[in-house]
């Protein structure tokens, strides 16, 4: 009879081993149970719907190949709820390991769900309204929402004093990953995304320029909103720093800058020719370069590295004026003789 015993006793712990893992007892007490999976598993990503319960989460995760018996698993909920740790799994997605022990997934399922983050790409040259559009677009935040935290800029912070009234250029175009959705509904944190773009200005052109910047004899707003107009005026970042010499000439000799992009700067849609002819008519608007000196109130849009870097270190020449043809391509002159032959050659008016 004890024989008999003996060998039904081995079967079960036999049986156990097969199913998934074996008890260990520390004090007497069952405290673990180890997977036959290696500590190398890979990870999984396990979903723990909404309402489920702790033992309705066995059968899920044999199924998913990380424990070997849910009995076990019940077991050890059994084991926890006795010692007055209840189970509380939050709904959502959890990264797991079959080599995880019961109580490390019980844990790990515990803690807060795995973020959903998506990729958004805010574009070089943007205005604060494409980003606002472009994130009311996608349905992660209520129109409007990002225009309204980027005009109060001292709710930011940033190793310098931002503008008072918004932080058009300041905000770097980069592809920034961002958890949009809760629950399936809008919730991306827009402080947080100005904040990253602010420490992405600071981190990609600041802190390298900082003392360049301090003696160059321009403030970091006048060259923020230079660089702005570069990155709408030349499409090759190569020619930028040739069109910073030119348009800071002509600022510092009085002169009007006469860049165009200016005057879309107000427009609805940048490209809308017919407002656009408008505002170049306008003498009240603030933003036409054609008829008012010196430099736009603020800055344009958004400018990369390249444009700052132009704008800091603008290239001495003899041009005052520039044009592009249909091509795009540059063609500088010296006085206003030169600039209207080209005009008339590349038919651009």
């Amino acid at each position: 009879m004890k024989k008999l015993l003996i060998v039904v006793v081995v079967v079960v712990i036999l049986g156990l081993l097969a199913a998934g893992g074996v008890w260990s007892w520390l004090s007497g007490a069952a405290t673990s149970v180890w997977s036959p999976a290696s500590a190398a598993s890979p990870a999984v990503v396990f979903v723990v719907p909404k309402g489920a319960t702790g033992q309705g989460l066995g059968k899920l995760l044999v199924d998913e190949h990380l424990i070997g018996d849910g009995r076990l698993w019940k077991f050890h909920l059994w084991e926890r709820a006795k010692d007055g740790r209840p189970f509380a799994p939050k709904a959502g997605e959890h990264e797991l390991r079959a080599s995880m022990t019961l109580a490390a997934i019980a844990e790990a399922l515990e803690k807060s769900p795995l973020a959903k983050d998506e990729p958004f790409a805010m574009i070089e040259g943007w205005r604060l309204r494409d980003t606002d559009d472009a994130l009311a677009t996608k349905g992660w935040i209520k129109p409007g929402a990002y225009l309204k935290a980027t005009q109060s800029p001292q709710r930011f912070q940033a190793p310098f004093p931002l503008p008072t009234t918004t932080l058009e250029g300041y905000l770097y175009p980069e592809t920034y990953r961002v958890v949009p959705k809760v629950d399936g509904k809008p919730g991306l944190d827009v402080d947080a995304l100005v904040q990253r773009q602010i420490d992405t200005f600071v981190a990609r052109f600041y802190e390298t320029h900082k003392d360049a910047i301090a003696t160059s004899g321009r403030s970091l707003d006048d060259i923020v909103r230079m660089a702005s107009m570069l990155e709408r005026e030349e499409p090759l970042p190569s020619q930028r720093a040739l069109v910073a010499g030119i348009l800071w000439k002509r600022i510092d000799q009085g002169y009007a800058l006469g860049v165009d992009a200016t005057s879309r700067y107000a427009l609805a849609e940048w490209n809308d020719r017919k407002e656009f002819l408008k505002h170049l008519r306008d003498p009240d608007d603030a933003y036409n370069s054609r008829l008012n000196k010196g430099l736009p109130p603020t800055p344009i849009g958004a400018p990369t590295v390249a444009s700052l870097v132009a704008a800091l270190n603008p290239e001495k020449n003899e041009f005052f004026y520039y044009l592009h043809d249909a091509d795009k391509k540059i063609h500088p002159s010296r006085n206003g003789e030169e600039h209207e032959a080209l005009r008339k050659k590349y038919n651009v008016y």
